[in-house]
């Protein structure tokens, strides 16, 4: 989507001259040739919280694509000028209807030729009743032996992630 929003960018936003491609420190992107504005392709940021009770984790069954009835930890994208933290702890609300607290940052990930970064942090349930919400068909809470059919090809790795943080955290 981001990638479609460029090129259907054609003029210049600022002096409404038609933008031309160009190179700009070895990349060919869209650039005016009338004033310094170039269309920079920035990456989109995500956030996520694993969370979950007794070293089980929570996940939500995705109710659209990608990923469509596969399950996941509560994640979604940043809105712009909001805060990456209350991001992730909304993302978490409207997905469970679970409230959460931030304990830990788990990692930054990022592939080569994705816009998106995805930040994961390790949180606690405070309150709330599982249930689905705005992204999800369902909720459950499992065991990492019992995991169901995972939605991206980092879900497994961030999990394990969080456990070890778990088992950090117990043997302190």
């Amino acid at each position: 989507m981001i990638e479609d929003q460029r090129k259907a960018m054609r003029f210049c936003p600022r002096c409404a001259t038609p933008l031309a491609e160009g190179d700009v420190e070895g990349k060919i992107l869209p650039k005016c040739p009338s004033c310094t504005f170039i269309a920079y392709k920035d990456p989109k940021v995500a956030v996520g919280i694993v969370t979950g009770r007794d070293g089980k984790v929570l996940l939500g069954r995705r109710n659209h694509e990608p990923g469509m009835d596969l399950w996941t930890f509560p994640s979604g994208f940043v809105d712009a000028g909001e805060i990456v933290e209350e991001a992730a702890v909304r993302e978490v609300k409207e997905e469970t209807n679970m409230d959460v607290r931030i304990e830990d940052l788990l990692g930054v990930f990022s592939e080569s030729g994705n816009p998106v970064v995805f930040i994961v942090y390790a949180g606690t349930i405070t309150g709330g009743t599982a249930q689905p919400g705005l992204d999800t068909s369902e909720v459950g809470i499992f065991s990492y032996d019992e995991l169901p059919p995972l939605a991206f090809h980092r879900d497994k790795e961030i999990i394990q992630l969080w456990q070890k943080y778990n088992k950090s955290k117990m043997g302190r």
